[in-house]
């Protein structure tokens, strides 16, 4: 039971645990002299909650991320720096990042984000891009776990303490004697607080006790530092005048209390506010019994009597525990605290919901095809993502329709279950309805008969009621509303004190006790309120001498005590405020729902909560801390208030953890609001993915924390937040507002929440989810109004038209005309028409689609709407285009292009006039006008820098690249666009395309050639091997290693060539990449093939790397092109007798291939190295073999000059090496029949020659000729020589 006597703490006595924190400190006697850690590592790990394992794919796409962030750490900086803490560095391959901390504030304010679960949210939206958070069902079931070494914490948490050199610590049980040295040295208990501080002794420190005030040395080995730095932090900027008051204890295992208890013994109270009772018994808590404080508020059940109750005459153990309340305060304050944000914020974000899903479709045109804020990738970029698939989202239309037309459900109208709150302050004094309206009072000062005590009756009457009434709020609140309410008539609050001092005179004398104790009463807040606390002090302490029956306004009572404990702590009054500590801090804590009178009372609730941490009274902790909150919320103190609002979050999860029957205090939305206000948006979103809304009516809602969602992701983007810019980390919010809206029956906030869903997801390229929720939205219009319901009909008709569904958006359309001739709204039938048209253009019906754009033009004209003009000619001539009409076409273009020039448009219009100009250069480049097409994409590219349009500069340059690198090829040009290209792709963070653009880059910096070029061209190369290897795209990262040897080949800086190109070759083989390995090195030995130095390294790559693989592979071709290179390679190098074995297999090889044109090619080489070897019969033997696998009769030119050619190197080489002028001239003629066949009078011209020359020979008469000619005929016939 606990004990209501003023004591020390004594040495048994040990304070309440909440939670162990993650600073838990060790004894201070194991650092001193020991160097501290200054890195800490924090690792990460992506879990499935459904299966409680790592999600693998999640983990390798984060991992992933993390290697892009390694070279660009810019946001991840900002991240850590935004949770208080340095990044040292991050390393991906282990999954985690090293931090350290400077001060002791970082360390803190990380711990308790760490502590709050706000760390693991801020890496999740850090990790993931748009297609994870596009999949509700994904992240709703993905948890982020976050592993810190919490004693390696605690100790550099410790370190930084003791850098410090001064903090509060808690005396140890096992050194508790005083120290050898006399007098100076400072005796302790244990648990006892005492303020240390350095002093240059190693083992000594000059210490306060906080429970006595006295001074002396400590032994160091005697304490332990405070393990919360909230404790340091809140003690230290909060020192008390007055000492320990020895009124609060330290709290027992005994929870806080309510409902009814049971007397221990008699007592007779000492004056009229302590309640008398016996033995047995039966006392009612009013409000809470909180273990540790001395007194209660309790009420005989026997008599009705309220009075204070001393904690010690009660078993506290018949009291009922608050249960499924939380463990520290009532249902009525949780909802009081929420209701503190107002709903301001909550309507200002439902208007910009409803901005969001503002759109112009009934009133402008649409180009075709073209939608600027959408993109339409291939896929998630994850791949982790697939087979994901989110089933919620892929419901039927008719489903849909169902779900939209479903009343709320009766979770949201029925009330929480629960047992009843404990009683607060308004339900145990408004038992009974007031029937009477505010009464307001006139302040007349001159009527000249003041000393009439009638002239007061009316302010008398009403302020001498005997009990609370309602309109008393005004007189009892913070923010002094009777000034304004209840009195009128002054013209200044001298006037009012003046008429409140006379009603006071009145009161006393008349001998009205209520009236007189509230006039004092009021009289005191107006001094309070002009900082004169003396004079204030003397009203309270009158009213409290008046005062007889003061529990029948309770809270009076408790602003009297609270005011005057206040002014008594403030003006160092000790023993009054020793005095008066206990009842006031029973009325201030154990009361619920108490009401603040002024902005004085926070220094009684700091001294309560300063006392509960210094004897360890955990709920007592919470209580008051929950109090200060309340208290500055009320003041509008938002900086002030944040850590102690992160500390009640703290206290209140701590709890829950340790009872799992009690609802943790959600102060979430209160945190995320403070953190917006502090323009940290990562901590914002942290803190808003933990929100849970709670259903409390006025408590911030799902709309709200949508808002809050966009409104901060616009903040990390640094762009504004638009239309054309709904950030997919908004999707899972804005579908809980949605399900949120669709229970509570608001129509309207359901189709506004579908509309911008429904972009949302047009914007990342997820038609399927528009389309969806396009549909809802129709359902929801056609129950609100036809005009809604036509709005969104044609946004679901666009919808289908962008989905390729051209015959659905046709029927929409179809179905909408009729329901226009009933109006006269010209520009809504032509943007049916237009839509139309559209739609008819894509299912072929070109015809159909020209009279209906033609229809659109006309309405456009009728109503000279210049916009929809020149989008309903542009649409004319992007069919005509499509049905090769250029010239018509272009003539379309041009008119639409003349009409956006005359607009004074916006952004969307220049985007519109830049897709047209872009149509307007594909037309005029069908029609070779390529300086005016030049001229076309250049000025569309004007357009897009002036509407400051990222994407639409991203396409345009693209479109310049291609016309400049394949249409009108300039290298320089080609070079400009691409560097601006790989800018766009930067400022977009698309890690794919500036990985594409950069190997382009370096192609084209390549081709000039020269150093300078080539070093540019190598840095490209760099930047896009560390992003592919970010990527994890192997093949292109191992071809990026090889482009870089490659540069250095070029550059002549030999000593690197190798390692990057082994580099490439490993990047391969690791993962087991055989066939890449094989082309890397063949690629490797190429450059060197047909390069000028070091030729002879390529038989490395040949031989030892790549033909051993294409053998293991059998790629059979890709082994006979290796062996015809290695044996080019070794007569390039005169090494012939290399070269004879390499073509020897090649020729052996492309016999089994079944290609005579490989085989062709294989013998003709082999000859070459019989010829170089001086084997001429066998080079002669292999020239026929190739001219056998030819064809009989001459097929092409190429072939002929292949025969001539032929046929001349073996008249040369048996003229002149084998020394037979008969075969010499058969083959001369055979090769003079080729060259006749080509028609080469040169090569005739020569071939005669050889045959004059041979047959001038003395040689020539004596051999048959017969002979060899007939063998040079058969065997070019296709006869075969063994």
């Amino acid at each position: 039971m606990a004990s209501g006597n003023p004591r020390q703490l004594d040495p048994g006595d040990q304070p309440a645990q909440v939670a162990d924190s993650p600073l838990e400190t060790k004894s201070v006697s194991l650092a001193v002299g020991e160097g501290f850690p200054t890195e800490i590592a924090l690792v990460f790990s992506v879990e499935s909650r459904a299966s409680q394992c790592v999600n693998s794919q999640l983990q390798e796409a984060a991992r992933k991320k993390l290697w892009a962030l390694e070279n660009d750490d810019k946001d991840i900086c900002d991240l850590f720096k935004e949770l208080s803490a340095r990044l040292v560095c991050i390393q991906a391959q282990k999954d985690q990042f090293l931090l350290t901390f400077k001060t002791i504030e970082e360390i803190w304010k990380f711990s308790t984000y760490l502590a709050l679960g706000y760390v693991a949210c801020c890496l999740e939206h850090l990790l993931f891009d748009h297609g994870y958070w596009l999949n509700c069902s994904l992240v709703e079931d993905t948890e982020i776990r976050i592993t810190v070494d919490e004693d390696h914490l605690a100790t550099m948490y410790l370190g930084l303490l003791l850098q410090e050199g001064h903090f509060f610590s808690r005396a140890v049980v096992n050194v508790l004697q005083p120290m050898e040295g006399g007098e100076e040295n400072l005796k302790l208990h244990e648990n006892e607080l005492v303020h240390v501080k350095d002093i240059g002794k190693e083992s000594k420190w000059e210490g306060m006790s906080l429970l006595t005030g006295q001074r002396g040395l400590v032994a160091v080995a005697a304490i332990q530092p405070l393990s919360h730095p909230f404790y340091q932090w809140f003690l230290k900027n909060n020192p008390m005048n007055c000492g320990i008051s020895k009124e609060i204890s330290g709290s027992t295992s005994q929870p806080i209390g309510k409902g009814r208890c049971t007397a221990t013994e008699d007592h007779r109270g000492r004056g009229w506010d302590e309640l008398s009772f016996s033995k047995g018994d039966s006392i009612e808590v009013v409000g809470f019994l909180i273990p540790g404080l001395q007194w209660f508020v309790g009420k005989s059940t026997s008599s009705g009597t309220i009075g204070f109750v001393q904690s010690k005459h009660i078993a506290a153990e018949t009291c009922e525990p608050l249960g499924k309340c939380s463990v520290f305060l009532s249902e009525e304050e949780k909802s009081s605290l929420l209701l503190l944000l107002g709903n301001g914020s909550e309507q200002h974000y439902a208007s910009l919901l409803e901005d969001l899903a503002r759109t112009d479709i009934t009133s402008v045109y649409r180009l075709a095809g073209f939608e600027p804020t959408a993109t339409f990738p291939g896929g998630p970029s994850e791949a982790a993502l697939q087979g994901c698939k989110d089933v919620q989202l892929f419901k039927t239309f008719g489903e849909a329709a169902a779900d939209s037309l479903s009343t709320p459900s009766n979770s949201e109208q029925s009330s929480p279950e629960g047992e009843a709150p404990p009683t607060s302050l308004e339900e145990f004094l408004l038992q009974e309805p007031y029937d009477l309206d505010d009464p307001k009072f006139f302040i007349d000062l001159n009527a000249g008969h003041m000393d009439d005590s009638e002239v007061f009756d009316p302010i008398l009457t009403f302020l001498n009621q005997g009990r609370y009434v309602a309109p008393f709020q005004s007189l009892y609140d913070l923010s002094f509303s009777f000034l304004r309410s209840t009195f009128y008539g002054f013209s200044d609050e001298d006037k009012l004190v003046l008429y409140l001092e006379t009603s006071r005179n009145c009161a006393k004398r008349t001998h009205l006790g209520w009236a007189h104790i509230r006039l004092c009463f009021l009289l005191g807040r107006m001094c309070i309120k002009r900082v004169k606390f003396s004079q204030a002090r003397v009203y309270f302490e009158e009213a409290m001498s008046v005062m007889d029956k003061g529990f029948d306004d309770l809270p009076l009572l408790a602003a009297l005590h609270v005011n005057l404990a206040a002014i008594y702590l403030k003006q160092k009054m000790r023993h009054k405020f020793s005095s008066m500590l206990g009842k006031a801090a029973a009325l201030l804590t154990c009361l619920s729902g108490h009401c603040f009178s002024s902005e004085n009372e926070l220094e009684v609730v700091k001294y309560v909560l300063r006392e509960a941490i210094i004897v360890g009274n955990a709920p007592l902790e919470a209580r008051a801390c929950f109090l200060v909150v309340k208290l500055f919320l009320q003041l509008g103190k938002y900086d002030e208030v944040l850590p102690f609002v992160e500390r009640l979050q703290f206290l209140s999860t701590c709890f829950s953890s340790q009872d799992s029957s009690a609802t943790c205090l959600d102060t979430t939305p209160i945190l995320s609001y403070l953190y917006d206000k502090k323009y940290l948006p990562h901590i914002t979103l942290a803190s808003t993915r933990l929100f849970v809304p709670s259903g409390i009516k006025g408590a911030p809602t799902p709309i709200w924390r949508a808002g809050l969602v966009l409104q901060n992701t616009s903040k990390l983007l640094g762009s504004q937040l638009g239309r054309s810019s709904i950030p997919a980390i908004a999707c899972l919010y804005l579908r809980h507002a949605l399900t949120f809206s669709h229970e509570s029956g608001a129509g309207s906030t359901q189709k506004t929440l579908c509309s911008v869903l429904s972009k949302m997801y047009l914007q990342h390229g997820r038609l399927d989810g528009a389309l969806y929720y396009s549909a809802r939205a129709v359902a929801l219009g056609r129950l609100m109004s036809e005009e809604e319901a036509f709005e969104s009909s044609l946004s679901l008709g666009w919808m289908y038209v962008l989905a390729s569904q051209p015959a659905k958006a046709r029927e929409i359309m179809l179905r909408l005309l009729p329901s226009l001739r009933e109006t006269d709204s010209v520009t809504q039938d032509g943007a049916v028409h237009n839509l139309l048209a559209i739609a008819l253009k894509e299912e072929g019906q070109v015809k159909k689609a020209a009279e209906n754009y033609l229809w659109a033009l006309n309405k456009a004209k009728e109503t000279g709407n210049r916009r929809n003009q020149a989008i309903a000619l542009a649409n004319l001539g992007h069919l005509t285009l499509s049905c090769r009409a250029t010239q018509l076409a272009e003539s379309y273009f041009l008119q639409s292009v003349q009409l956006f020039f005359e607009l004074q448009g916006g952004e969307d219009a220049e985007l519109e006039l830049v897709q047209v100009l872009l149509w307007l250069a594909q037309a005029m480049v069908s029609r070779h006008r390529i300086e005016d097409s030049k001229l076309c994409y250049e000025l569309a590219l004007v357009f897009a820098l002036k509407s400051h349009n990222v994407k639409s500069q991203l396409h345009i340059t693209e479109s310049l690249c291609h016309f400049y690198s394949k249409v009108s090829p300039n290298l320089g040009a080609c070079i400009t666009y691409h560097e601006h290209w790989l800018s766009l792709a930067q400022q977009l963070r698309d890690r794919e395309i500036e990985g594409k653009v950069l190997q382009t880059l370096s192609r084209l910096y390549q081709t000039l050639g020269v150093p300078k070029s080539l070093r540019r061209s190598l840095d490209c190369t760099k930047q896009s091997l560390r992003i592919f290897i970010d990527l994890g795209e192997t093949a292109k990262a191992a071809q990026a290693w090889l482009q870089a040897g490659r540069l250095y080949y070029l550059l002549k800086e030999d000593e690197l060539v190798e390692m990057y190109f082994q580099a490439a070759i490993q990047t391969a083989l690791k993962p087991g990449e055989l066939f890449l390995a094989m082309d890397l090195y063949e690629e490797a030995g190429d450059i060197f093939f047909n390069g000028n130095q070091n030729r002879h390294q390529a038989v490395e790559y040949y031989r030892g790397g790549a033909v051993p693989l294409a053998r293991k592979l059998k790629a059979t071709r890709t082994e006979l092109r290796l062996l015809n290179k290695l044996a080019e390679l070794h007569v390039g190098l005169q090494g012939y007798e290399k070269a004879l074995e390499f073509a020897t297999l090649a020729a052996r090889l492309s016999s089994s291939v079944g290609d005579q044109l490989q085989e062709l090619v294989a013998f003709h080489r082999l000859a070459t190295v019989y010829y170089f070897l001086q084997m001429y019969e066998m080079a002669e033997d292999c020239y026929l073999k190739t001219l056998a696998l030819c064809s009989p009769v001459l097929q092409c030119a190429e072939e002929a000059m292949y025969y001539s050619k032929v046929y001349c190197r073996l008249g040369n080489l048996t003229l002149h090496k084998l020394k037979d002028e008969h075969d010499a001239a058969a083959y001369f003629l055979l090769a003079l029949a080729a060259a006749t066949e080509l028609g080469d009078q040169k090569l005739q011209g020569v071939i005669h020659a050889k045959l004059a020359l041979i047959y001038n020979a003395p040689l020539w008469h004596k051999g048959p000729d017969w002979c060899a000619t007939y063998r040079a005929r058969w065997l070019s016939e296709g006869g075969h020589v063994i």
